[in-house]
C-alpha cells in the first residue's frame, strides 16, 4: 500500500534552549512505557505517588511518540495563530463568560494579571473529540492528526497517570479510568497556546510575572516540553523554581480536581509563568496541552475507601455535602479566572471564591 501523504504545514521555528544559569525545580523523571506491566506500575507507583504528594509535578518519557512526530504537532499547532485571520479567530471565539467553556479562541488581553496588565495570551482550546465543535477551515486538513494526538494523550498518557494515582492510594488501579470516559460528555481539552513578548513597561508593572501562580482546574494536567524557559512551581521549601525542557518529554501536574477527589493526599501544586531568561526575550512560546478533566458528572469527593487515605487522613477543600460537580466547578472556576476582583489576603497573596471553593492566586 502507498503511504499516506500528510498535508504540508509551514514550520514553526522554535527558540534554542536558554544558557544562562538556571535554578531548576527536581522532581522525577518517568518512563510510562513501564506501566505496561503489573511489574513496571509496581515500580512506577511509588515514585509517583511521593512526586504528586511532594511537588505536584513530574516529567515523562517514552510516550510512544518521536521527536519527528512531537515537532509536527507544534507546526500544527501554531496554525490558528499564524494562519487564521483576524476575523475568523472572532468568529470562531470562546464564549467564556456565557459558557463557561474555552472552546475556542481565547483572545490576547482577556485577563488581567496585575497593576492593570493584560495577558499576551492566546489560545485555541478543542474538546478532544475534536469533531464537537466547529472549527477555521485551515485547521481542517489535520483533524485525524490532532485526533489521533488526543488519544494518545488520553490513552498513553493520561490513563496510565490514572491507574498509577489509584496504585498509591491503595485503590485497584481502575479506580479512576471509568471517571475519565473519553466519549462520554465532558469537557477535557486538547489545546494550543502561544505567549507573545510583552513590552517593558508591562514587565515592569507585572513584576515579570505573565500568568500568576496559581493551581490548575482540572485533574491532571499534560503539557509536552518546548524550550522557552518560563514555567515556575513554588517549591517545598517555598522558592520559586524552573521546569527544565526535556526534548520530546511530558511535563504531569495535579489539579485541583485530583486534590479534591485524593482528599488531600495528592497536591496541586502552584505554577506561573514568568518572563524569560535574557537570552529567550522576545520569542514566541508555543504550547500543546492536555487538560484531563472527570466526567461532568462526577462529583468532586474523596475517595473514602482508600486505604492510604484512611491512614493519613482527609483534607477537604468543602464539607462533602456541598461538594461541586466537574461541570460545576469547571464552569464557575473558567467564568471568573483573571476577570473578576481579588481579595487580598494577610499572607500577600490573593483570592476568590468559585463554585463554593476558595480558589488562591500567588503573586
Amino acid at each position: 500500500m502507498p503511504a499516506t501523504t500528510l498535508p504540508p504545514v509551514p514550520h514553526y521555528e522554535s527558540a534554542s534552549v536558554t544558557q544562562e544559569d538556571i535554578d531548576w525545580a527536581d522532581f522525577p523523571i518517568i518512563d510510562i512505557s513501564k506501566s505496561s506491566t503489573p511489574e513496571g506500575r509496581a515500580e512506577l507507583a511509588n515514585i509517583v505517588r511521593d512526586a504528586m504528594r511532594t511537588y505536584g509535578f513530574i516529567y515523562v518519557v517514552n510516550h510512544g511518540l518521536t521527536q519527528a512526530q512531537n515537532d509536527r504537532m507544534v507546526d500544527i499547532a501554531d496554525i490558528p495563530f499564524s494562519q487564521v485571520s483576524e476575523d475568523d479567530k472572532r468568529q470562531y471565539a470562546s464564549k467564556i463568560k456565557e459558557t463557561g467553556s474555552y472552546r475556542g479562541f481565547k483572545p490576547r488581553q482577556f485577563w488581567t494579571i496585575d497593576n492593570g496588565v493584560k495577558d499576551q495570551i492566546e489560545h485555541y482550546n478543542m474538546h478532544h473529540s475534536i469533531v464537537e465543535q466547529q472549527h477555521p477551515k485551515e485547521l481542517q486538513p489535520f483533524f485525524p492528526e490532532i485526533r489521533a494526538f488526543a488519544e494518545h494523550c488520553h490513552y498513553k498518557v493520561l490513563h496510565p497517570i490514572l491507574r498509577l494515582l489509584a496504585l498509591g492510594l491503595e485503590l485497584p488501579e481502575e479506580a479512576f479510568i471509568d471517571m475519565f470516559d473519553f466519549d462520554v460528555q465532558g469537557e477535557t481539552y486538547m489545546l494550543f497556546m502561544k505567549y507573545f513578548p510583552r513590552s517593558e513597561e508591562d514587565e515592569v508593572k507585572s513584576k515579570n510575572v505573565w500568568m500568576k501562580g496559581h493551581a490548575d482546574i482540572g485533574a491532571v494536567s499534560i503539557l509536552w516540553s518546548q524550550p522557552v524557559t518560563a514555567l515556575q512551581i513554588l517549591s517545598p521549601d517555598g522558592k520559586w523554581r524552573y521546569v527544565n525542557h526535556i526534548p520530546n518529554g511530558i511535563i504531569v501536574n495535579i489539579g485541583d480536581t485530583m486534590e479534591m477527589l485524593s482528599g488531600g493526599f495528592y497536591k496541586a501544586t502552584i505554577h506561573r509563568v514568568v518572563q524569560p531568561p535574557p537570552d529567550q526575550r522576545g520569542c514566541t512560546r508555543l504550547g500543546l496541552f492536555y487538560f484531563g478533566y472527570p466526567n461532568d458528572d462526577i462529583k468532586l469527593v474523596p475517595m473514602k475507601n482508600s486505604p492510604a487515605l484512611q491512614r493519613v487522613g482527609i483534607v477537604r477543600k468543602c464539607a462533602d455535602e456541598d461538594a461541586p460537580t466537574m461541570e460545576e466547578m469547571r464552569k464557575a472556576r473558567t467564568r471568573t479566572y483573571g476577570t473578576v476582583p481579588l481579595k487580598k489576603t494577610e499572607d500577600g497573596h490573593e483570592e476568590e471564591v468559585s463554585g463554593g471553593v476558595v480558589v488562591k492566586h500567588y503573586n
